[in-house]
């Protein structure tokens, strides 16, 4: 069996000493006021404005998104309104036309000319007429129609309301992801630095006789381990940049960085400030009631389909065959005509549309019952998360600082010779998890605490 030969004190003590410097300083807690920094392969390295998170919810609004397409769809739904309001208000017009029919053919000798068609009026006939025309709202068709609309545009106002929010919740995650990526980069960086520092330290106490070939080899693995670790932080954290510069609307080849997540921690339990009685401010309750409003309308519209329907039609002007004066003024004039369309049978059609609609209101009162209980379960869910996350964030920082004093406590054994390498390899391992876990409790507290807020209509 191979024995693993345990460092003893000699000259190289120097070199622990400084190699326990390195490590303590590399095992502490990025500072708060760094910043998070990603760099595309292709870019040079260069000092990056980290970018909040209000500046990257106002770059997202302006990009084409969701978002975007709700605010034209409100503005759609602001024309139909105009267009059913114009609908009560007469339509003016100016029919102009003229009409020629060939003469009549074999009427006697000295007979004025006529035309050859018994229906028109002259030969050449001049029509130039100022219309007035319009529906009488007697089956209310009209006023339906208006409020339906309105209710469509107060629902479509909710709807970009919903987007913005759900792009917002889309931004807060990609944010604190790039966080957490580059968080999780530099503490594979300073990770690898400690380990390098490691085993050249142990190289050289290999030199010296004082340790056995397997603790450096050991220490080289530990190495490798860090090495790939770091490649796969940067990955992540690239991948998680172009997320973010998606959203904000940064070119691909553009830096773009984040404040550090450390600055993120909970304040003062803050989710306990979101209610369940808020969950009502939600603008998908608005947008529900809206729709269910639009489509109580659309039952009326159906309804007076089978009512009488009254429209008018005033027109002035002349209809004559000369422009000469004498004549002209013959023929101007006024004339007025009211007409009343009562429906009597169309097959069933217009039935059919009113039951559509009342099962269109059936459907909008079960998607809304549906939605409240998918809201109720959105805000403890993340009320829950947030709770436990915060927990975590405690437990994660108490573990962080008990890893450091282990990692301390093992490399001073370790040089003492009262114990082997690969305690303080296992060490390093226990720091690595406790930092890893306590960014992933800051990023998983960040993202409940957004889905609180727009869980709370926020």
């Amino acid at each position: 069996m191979l024995s693993i030969a345990r460092p003893k004190a000699g000259p190289l003590s120097a070199l622990f000493a400084l190699f326990f410097l390195v490590a303590c300083g590399a095992a502490q807690t990025p500072s708060p006021t760094a910043t998070a920094q990603t760099v595309s392969p292709n870019q040079s390295t260069q000092v990056v404005i980290p970018l909040t998170l209000d500046e990257a919810l106002r770059l997202a609004n302006a990009q084409a998104s969701l978002y975007q397409g709700a605010i034209l769809n409100e503005q759609i739904a602001a024309e139909d309104v105009k267009q059913a309001r114009a609908a009560f208000m007469p339509k003016v017009s100016a029919p102009l036309s003229y009409i020629y029919t060939s003469p009549a053919l074999g009427l006697p000798p000295g007979e004025p000319r006529a035309p050859s068609y018994i229906a028109n009026n002259a030969i050449s006939e001049y029509e130039a007429l100022a219309n007035v025309s319009g529906d009488l709202d007697v089956a209310g068709k009209l006023r339906a129609t208006l409020a339906k609309n309105r209710a469509l545009l107060a629902a479509a106002h909710a709807g970009t309301d919903v987007a913005k929010r759900a792009l917002a919740q889309a931004v807060i995650a990609a944010y604190y992801e790039l966080a957490l990526a580059t968080a999780q980069r530099r503490a594979a960086e300073e990770n690898l630095s400690a380990a390098e520092e490691f085993e050249r330290i142990t190289s050289l106490l290999l030199s010296g006789g004082e340790v056995a070939q397997v603790d450096l080899t050991r220490a080289q693995l530990q190495t490798l381990s860090r090495r790939d670790e770091l490649e796969r932080a940067r990955v992540n954290e690239e991948v998680a940049a172009g997320s973010l510069r998606v959203l904000v609307g940064y070119d691909f080849t553009r830096a773009i960085s984040t404040t550090d997540l450390d600055l993120a921690l909970p304040i003062d339990s803050e989710y306990q400030q979101f209610k369940a009685d808020d969950i009502p401010r939600r603008p998908e309750f608005t947008q529900l009631e809206q729709q269910l409003r639009a489509a109580r309308q659309e039952i009326k519209i159906a309804r007076a389909d089978r009512l009488p329907a009254l429209t008018y039609s005033v027109n002035g002007g002349f209809d004559t065959d000369s422009l000469k004066g004498p004549r002209l003024k013959e023929h101007s004039g006024v004339s007025a005509a009211v007409s009343l369309t009562i429906p009597i049978f169309d097959w069933g059609v217009t039935r059919s549309k009113e039951k559509q609609a009342r099962l269109r209101v059936q459907l909008a009162e079960n998607e809304r019952t549906i939605a409240v209980r998918g809201f109720t379960q959105q805000f403890y869910a993340a009320k829950s998360q947030a709770a436990i996350a915060a927990a975590r964030i405690t437990l994660a920082r108490e573990g962080v600082t008990r890893a450091q004093e282990n990692l301390t406590a093992s490399i001073a054994r370790y040089r003492a010779g009262e114990a082997q390498i690969v305690e303080v390899t296992d060490a390093q391992t226990t720091l690595v998890a406790q930092r890893s876990a306590l960014y992933q409790a800051i990023f998983d507290y960040q993202i409940a605490l957004a889905r609180l807020r727009q869980a709370t209509g926020q």
